[in-house]
């Protein structure tokens, strides 16, 4: 819709790049959205990757493109911090946060070093000196929206999260000086619209977030409002109105939320207590009415789930009101306390069972690849649960009343744009043209690709014009991502269809060669014998 290859650009390299000596030329090659050619690699001295663990098997390829045109890699980034022993083929492996270890990487490049492992001291890194990002680098048609980062860190202890484990539990932040000449540069250099608060927790420190958001208002106001924000934040926003203002007036129009289950007992279990606190369908409202909708996260598969946690699930996503859900199957991460207390109980699946899954059968991520572990429950009844919730809240029906009740709840600020310093866009009776060329092809592309959803979009398209005008653009933007979601579901809906006949047919066998019986679950008389 958007003329985009992919939502964002890869904000850690150049922010990499920003932090290297001033005399080293640096390209971007972006592998969601371009070709790694050989003369990349012939033109560089050196090649320096990395990423999250959904990138690992191609870090792993580009390492032996580089080795065969005879070029040194250096990794870096969270992925090979938690697993450095699964690089062992990169000459350079440098683990830690780069601001605490660049310098010593540098240096030993210089001394004629074309070898070794790097790793900072946790948590030490000083944001406050981070450099601004390279964004010149960014080819910025290829994406939907751009990020930039204010903290680090999250003060919750969640089992199943690595957040804590890479970056600790005092989030640190930069400061208004240092985010506002972010925002000058990507104003400079031609972005407008979608920003991106990359945090894993925006409001992690409060008090630091409530200092910066005037700035970034008065900013804002100055420039005519040339960007909106997103971001990830805990519940407890809900809980402060101030804050909720704060964000309002900045314009900030959607945030994610890990809401991971329903089932209070499981939120204590997996330690994420804050999420038990509030009656969850008023929280999310009330985020709503303050000039925001919420996409929010979801996981099936922890030791206390106790029976069917489908009905549940679904039930809430309906209660609040949330279109966009990342449901997914739990995933042990490398180094965490989940991890930790599977390996104890002998429950963890070996790390090549994951990724060679992953080089079989081309899945990466929590909704394809979960459960690495030996279930508490039974694997199939799990998976059962997960196909129900995505049938059940990706049926267009089901979809488009969420996004019917976000139109008739979000309520967008109306902004004042008269210090904006753009020409005015070229309108069609009074409408914006770009808007209509976007309308046109989102009803283009329902038509062609998901008809059955295209009564229901244009139903609510109707209404919100009508009664809430300006929360159009974010229904447009949520029947947006339906294009995507709709048929993902599916796809991982079949993987899942796939994994319970392999599971009822016997052919999926646990790779544990003696896996330990989870302590839920009685042990067959058989299998004790």
């Amino acid at each position: 819709m958007y003329g985009a290859r992919y939502p964002a650009p890869p904000l850690g390299l150049i922010t990499v790049a920003a932090l290297l000596p001033a005399d080293w030329d640096c390209r971007l090659v972006d592998r969601n959205t371009e070709t790694l050619r050989d003369a990349d690699f012939d033109w560089a001295g050196l090649v320096m990757t990395g990423g999250m663990l959904p990138q690992q098997a191609d870090t792993l390829h580009v390492i032996d493109l580089a080795h065969a045109r005879g070029r040194p890699v250096a990794v870096g980034g969270p992925d090979i911090t938690s697993s450095p022993e699964a690089y062992e083929a990169a000459d350079f492996r440098v683990l830690g946060e780069a601001e605490a270890i660049i310098g010593a990487f540098i240096h030993a490049w210089n001394s004629g070093i074309r070898q070794g492992t790097f790793e900072a001291e946790k948590f030490t890194a000083d944001i406050t000196r981070s450099p601004i990002p390279r964004f010149d680098l960014l080819k910025r048609a290829n994406y939907i929206h751009v990020g930039v980062q204010f903290a680090r860190g999250c003060p919750f202890n969640c089992e199943f999260c690595d957040i804590i484990e890479l970056y600790g539990r005092k989030p640190r932040v930069k400061t208004a000086e240092q985010m506002l000449a972010e925002l000058d540069r990507l104003y400079e250099l031609g972005h407008r619209g979608w920003v991106d608060f990359v945090d894993d927790n925006f409001i992690g420190n409060k008090k630091a977030v409530k200092a910066f958001l005037p700035h970034l208002i008065q900013w804002q106001k100055a420039w005519g409002y040339p960007f909106r924000f997103s971001t990830e934040a805990s519940i407890n926003l809900a809980d402060d109105d101030a804050l909720l203002a704060l964000m309002r007036e900045a314009n900030f129009f959607t945030v994610f939320v890990g809401i991971e289950s329903p089932d209070s007992d499981t939120l204590v279990s997996m330690q994420k207590k804050q999420n038990t606190r509030r009656v969850l369908a008023d929280g999310i409202h009330k985020i709503y009415r303050a000039g925001m909708f919420v996409t929010a996260g979801f996981i099936l598969g922890f030791d206390s789930e106790k029976g069917s946690i489908a009905d549940a699930m679904i039930e809430c996503i309906d209660a609040t009101a949330i279109p966009v859900c990342m449901v997914g199957l739990l995933y042990a991460l490398p180094n965490t306390q989940l991890t930790r207390r599977l390996a104890r109980e002998e429950r963890l699946y070996p790390p090549d069972y994951v990724t060679g899954r992953a080089a079989r059968e081309g899945i990466g991520d929590q909704c394809t690849g979960g459960l690495n572990f030996e279930t508490a429950r039974r694997r199939r009844d799990i998976l059962l649960d997960y196909r129900t919730v995505l049938a059940g809240i990706y049926e267009p029906h089901a979809y488009y009343q969420r996004v019917r009740a976000v139109a008739q709840l979000l309520d967008r600020p109306k902004l004042d744009r008269s210090a904006r310093r753009d020409p005015p866009p070229h309108r069609f009776l009074s409408i914006p043209v770009r808007d209509i060329v976007l309308v046109w092809r989102l009803v283009s592309r329902i038509a062609a690709r998901q008809p059955r959803a295209l009564w229901p979009f244009l139903k609510v398209f109707r209404e919100c014009a009508r009664d809430n005008p300006r929360a159009v653009e974010a229904i447009g933007m949520l029947a947006g991502i339906y294009l995507h979601l709709g048929p993902f579901s599916r796809f991982v809906m079949a993987m899942v269809d796939r994994e319970i006949a392999g599971y009822d047919s016997g052919e999926w066998q646990s790779p544990l060669v003696s896996p330990r019986p989870p302590k839920l679950v009685p042990l067959p008389q058989a299998r004790v014998a």
